[in-house]
């Protein structure tokens, strides 16, 4: 049954979810471990196939011995990373393969390939020659019993993704009840709060505080008004499930495995007893996304996803449009559950909002879970169980008030969007530069075909790797960059920068060198500098406003990235300025990548 029903009109936003039963303890003992593996996030290696070069592996010749001319272009664009890259062999299909002195990040050695093929318009491709693993499997007891992550038939396919990211640098809100601390997400949630602004619903003694934590939403008959029969005399936890299915910990021995094992969940606690009012959950989507909110403190957690496993009927209102626009003007996706009323998702809010990603409920046999909500504005689908084959998360085992932590099977379309936004957290930590529009792009695209009857479920079921896959080929193919132009020494001759996602190619030359940079960062961006420098090179990074105050700084060691974060939170586009300097080591090339 819905564990949620409909309330007044002030307070109809609900969780949608159903409980398959009573919560079912997920066994930890007894069970065989399956072996694991990690991905590889670095080699010492690069891939660069010229286009005269033939394909040996069809019986032609092998591929020719690379000339000097063409060493020369390989040298100077590894010049440019402090990198050399000596020719090690041909492989059968015709391409070279480089080896590096150094080891680099996949991401650095991504933007050395793009470098390779910008100075040299014979090369067809460049890429990183990755170490492939065995797809990681999590140890965890439980993982066994999470068909909706691996099933061929009605799971995500996530142990591919995780071959090739696993989350790690992406904040995910989870704008629900709240979060109850438990062993299988330690070290997963950070820094959230609590937006509802009624004592009575808030149901912890007061109204918006720092304390994101769910003391509970059960609901004793007659409490949500005259007339209404309580949505449910027992706490869900629910806030807590879906955190768990986002980023449950992985590896550790525990229960289970979230989606983007390695994300971090921003927990904005907006429902309580009764459900949550749209303006308190309007305020968190705009500050889980980096935006202001009077009399709230900045979030220091910047959220690129935001989950909202909640709704209400009717039309999409102004103030949780407003809202969405505001986040997705930052960077933010907002996914959404489709409801549980099985009718079109156009009269179910705020999953027919304009620019959400929408989601409706699968069972384990790929077909529409029973109750889901369906129609044209449904972006695509997930797991979400059904009966006899629901979704085990984290949860408390407190039937009121907390008690210990606890697994439990729930189903429904809020079991359905933590997958998709766990998805969609693993694609932006492969690429960081997506848009929201990007995102919702390859997800459709990259879908696969429903096994069994889903009519209105959007574009097929969230596949996992072949989203992550088509994030990585965005980010091998669409880095805009451009060179440093001395002099810059000075703010006054600062570089502008006028692309999001641009890496400037720069080269501190003197140990009195510096070279500034200045973006024009919209009204609510964020402006994100990350400089990397040769493994000899020890440079730091800066930010300034327009007047010279310094507003962040970082100063790590040779070798190491430095990076720096400042946002704008006025009303109108503010000058920021980015510093690079000389501090000791070598002088020498580096990268700047800005993004806002």
């Amino acid at each position: 049954m819905p564990q949620r029903h409909q309330i007044s009109p002030l307070l109809n936003m609900c969780a949608a979810v159903l409980i398959a039963a009573a919560p079912l303890v997920a066994g930890a003992a007894g069970q065989g471990a399956a072996q694991v593996s990690h991905a590889v996030a670095q080699t010492d290696r690069l891939i660069v196939k010229y286009k005269d070069d033939v394909d040996n592996s069809k019986g032609a010749m092998p591929a020719r011995a690379l000339d000097r001319a063409r060493q020369a272009v390989i040298d100077r664009a590894g010049q440019t990373y402090g990198a050399t890259l000596r020719a090690l062999r041909a492989t059968a299909t015709g391409a070279h393969v480089f080896q590096l002195n150094r080891t680099m990040s996949l991401d650095e050695a991504r933007q050395l390939a793009a470098e390779v093929k910008a100075r040299d318009a014979n090369v067809e491709y460049a890429e990183p020659d990755r170490i492939m693993v065995p797809l990681a499997t999590p140890t965890d007891p439980s993982y066994t019993q999470q068909w909706d992550l691996y099933e061929t038939t009605g799971g995500i396919n996530a142990p591919a993704a995780w071959d090739k990211s696993t989350g790690a640098g992406v904040n995910v809100a989870v704008i629900d009840t709240g979060y109850r601390p438990h062993a299988d997400l330690s070290g997963q949630i950070v820094q959230g709060y609590d937006f509802i602004s009624t004592a009575t619903v808030a149901n912890d003694g007061g109204g918006r505080d720092t304390d994101a934590s769910d003391p509970g939403d059960w609901t004793p008959a007659g409490s949500c008004g005259t007339g209404i029969p309580a949505a449910d005399e027992n706490s869900s936890w629910h806030g807590t499930h879906v955190s768990g299915t986002i980023a449950g910990k992985a590896n550790n021995g525990l229960g289970i495995a979230g989606v983007a094992y390695n994300a971090k969940i921003v927990p904005a606690r907006v429902l309580g007893r009764c459900g949550g009012y749209m303006s308190d959950i309007a305020d968190a989507i705009v500050w889980a996304s980096g935006g202001s909110v009077t009399g709230v403190p900045a979030n220091a957690n910047k959220a690129r996803v935001l989950n909202l496993s909640l709704g209400g009927s009717g039309a999409c209102d102004t103030t949780t449009q407003n809202a969405i626009d505001s986040a997705r003007s930052r960077g933010a996706v907002v996914v959404v559950a489709a409801g549980n009323s099985n009718t079109d998702v156009v009269n179910s809010t705020p999953a027919n909002c304009a620019g959400v990603i929408s989601v409706a409920a699968t069972n384990r046999a790929g077909g529409k879970a029973s109750y889901s909500n369906y129609g044209s504005s449904v972006t695509i689908a997930a797991p979400g169980g059904d009966s006899g084959a629901s979704i085990l998360s984290t949860l408390n085992a407190g039937t009121t008030t907390p008690a210990s932590d606890t697994y439990a099977w729930y189903m429904g379309t809020s079991m359905a969007t933590p997958h998709v936004a766990g998805v969609v957290a693993l694609m932006l930590s492969a690429n960081p530069n997506l848009t929201p529009d990007d995102v919702a792009a390859k997800l459709k695209s990259t879908a696969r075909p429903f096994p069994a009857a889903c009519s209105g479920c959007g574009a097929g079921i969230v596949n996992a790797s072949a989203a992550v896959n088509a994030a990585l080929a965005a980010a091998t193919t669409s880095v805009p960059t451009q060179n440093e132009v001395e002099s810059n020494n000075y703010i006054s001759r600062a570089n502008a920068v006028n692309t999001a996602g641009t890496v400037v190619n720069g080269n501190i030359s003197a140990t009195n060198d510096n070279d500034y940079f200045v973006v024009q960062v919209p009204a609510g961006k964020t402006l994100t500098a990350t400089l990397t420098e040769g493994s000899a090179s020890d440079f730091d990074l800066y930010a300034y406003n327009s007047a010279g105050t310094q507003l962040a700084l970082s100063t790590n060691g040779a070798g190491s990235s430095d990076a720096v974060s400042v946002a704008n939170t006025a009303t109108t586009t503010q000058a920021r300025y980015i510093r690079v300097r000389y501090h000791a080591g070598s002088t020498g090339a580096y990268k700047l990548k800005l993004s806002w």
